[in-house]
């Protein structure tokens, strides 16, 4: 590709060099350039890729876009100087790659809690339907039914493009991805076409990052600011934030209510550890997933599908066929009658969700709540995490999550701080996870309900900074084998 069509993309505040150069590849890490490629100089949190300019030109860089220019400059490279080299990164990945986005109909949701279950339901849905799609999620990216390792939940913007490229070339129709804040605030999103954006709900959730609840909801806001008026903003109306996301919003807005009036509605009638029955827009539906935040994600997921001109019960018939996301309210049954939910639930209003609903389908039976806190993130969370399990747990297990480069007793002191003193009375403390999991099942009454919090899909811990394998089912299913 010429450097021309990638240059028409950009805000350019300064060019020198030969705007014909052929480009073979966008990178953003110099350890990955080829000759031939443009490499994007980003501020990033923990480095400065203007640091990395020498590296990338050492490795065969035709081409450089940066906010400020080298002390040197080379005459067989060419320079692009921008104000915002985040945004002319995903500007630049979008324009290498063709636009695959506006080849695709693309769909993103934001949110604290439910983006994983949502779009991964939707990737199966819109399947079971006929359709070849692509996912882009926390737990995995796939390109039709090829999955592909992720790292975070939003990507960087040429692993973005390049996917979605991929998707397009294998025929895909449809692309359900996941949008954090933290990926709004540095531009990964920017430049794509979405044709629905998804709000789901506002909680206490990364403020280690954004510092504030306002700015946490400004960066969540910057997805709905972007749509395009033919695109829909698909809002919870039982959470207040949705008419923030709103203001400034150019896209048609869909409204969905579990409690109360809206464009779309929905209604938990029963609901036990197999599944619930839900009365959607009128008409009841037997779902195989639990919970009242699942009916959330379940009238989300119809109702994006309505908007897109599915029929709605055809919608219905397939969504009662779906199962949940892995690490989602996960039921691992074992001996003495005993129930081992995994969930990754890392905040206090999921592990809330998640409690309530263990506490309302099973009243009689006692329900154990283990779980721990991420370490290097936001550290106020971590006694509000005690204050739910207090309230809703029978006993509690405190241990570790991923510790990262903090101590683990730090972090589980900071947890304690959080319980008042009957709290402490049905708290124990064993911050080595794996034996937490064989205690707590060992010793729960039989007919106990234990829910495992945190961790989820994950098959590994991070020790410092070494990712270590930590498959939390293993662990179950060894420590139940080990009771027969």
């Amino acid at each position: 590709m010429k450097l021309e069509k990638i240059i028409s993309a950009l805000d350019v505040l300064e060019f020198r060099g030969n705007a014909a150069a052929e480009i073979s590849d966008v990178c953003l890490d110099s350890r990955k350039v080829t000759p031939g490629a443009l490499f994007v100089a980003v501020k990033g949190f923990e480095s400065d890729g203007h640091s990395y300019i020498g590296m990338a030109l050492d490795k065969g860089a035709t081409a450089i876009v940066c906010e400020t220019l080298p002390g040197e400059l080379r005459e067989d490279v060419s320079y692009i100087r921008v104000a915002n080299s985040r945004l002319a990164a995903a500007l630049s990945a979008d324009a290498f790659f063709d636009h695959p986005s506006g080849k695709l109909t693309l769909v993103g949701i934001t949110g604290t809690n439910g983006k994983t279950t949502t779009v991964t339901l939707l990737y199966r849905l819109f399947t079971e339907m006929g359709y070849h799609c692509g996912l882009l999620s926390t737990i995995a990216n796939y390109v039709g039914s090829e999955r592909l390792e992720t790292a975070n939940t939003t990507a960087d913007p040429v692993t973005i493009n390049s996917l979605m490229a991929r998707m397009v070339a294998s025929g895909c129709q449809y692309c359900f991805m996941e949008v954090s804040s933290i990926g709004l605030e540095q531009d990964r999103v920017s430049g794509l076409e979405f044709a629905a954006g998804i709000f789901s709900n506002l909680t206490h959730d990364h403020l280690d990052y954004h510092k504030t609840f306002a700015e946490y909801i400004r960066c969540k806001k910057l997805f709905f600011d972007s749509l395009p008026k033919k695109a829909f903003a698909i809002m919870n109306s039982d959470d207040r934030n949705s008419a923030v996301m709103l203001q400034n919003c150019q896209a048609k807005p869909v409204s969905y209510s579990v409690r109360g009036l809206a464009d779309h509605t929905a209604r938990v009638l029963e609901q036990s550890f197999e599944g619930m029955l839900l009365k959607i827009d009128g008409q009841e539906t037997w779902c195989r997933l639990i919970g009242m935040h699942n009916a959330y994600n379940l009238l989300a997921i119809y109702t994006t599908a309505v908007c897109l001109g599915e029929d709605a019960t055809e919608t219905l018939v397939a969504l009662s066929r779906l199962e949940s996301a892995p690490g989602r309210l996960e039921n691992l049954r074992g001996p003495r009658d005993l129930s081992v939910i995994v969930d990754y639930a890392h905040t206090p209003d999921a592990m809330e969700n998640v409690l309530k609903t263990l506490r309302e389908i099973a009243p009689e039976r006692q329900l154990i709540c283990l779980f721990g806190c991420g370490g290097d993130r936001d550290r106020s969370k971590r006694p509000e995490m005690a204050a739910v399990a207090e309230k809703l747990a029978d006993r509690i297990v405190i241990t570790s999550d991923n510790p990262r480069t903090e101590d683990p007793e730090a972090i589980i002191e900071d947890i304690r701080k959080g319980l008042d003193r009957d709290g402490m009375a049905k708290a124990i403390v064993i911050s080595d996870r794996r034996e937490a999991i064989r205690t707590a099942i060992l010793t729960a009454p039989e007919g106990s309900t234990i829910l495992l919090a945190g961790k989820g899909h994950e098959t590994y811990q991070i020790i410092g900074k070494e990712k270590r394998h930590f498959d939390e089912k293993e662990i179950v299913n060894e420590t139940f084998a080990s009771i027969l």
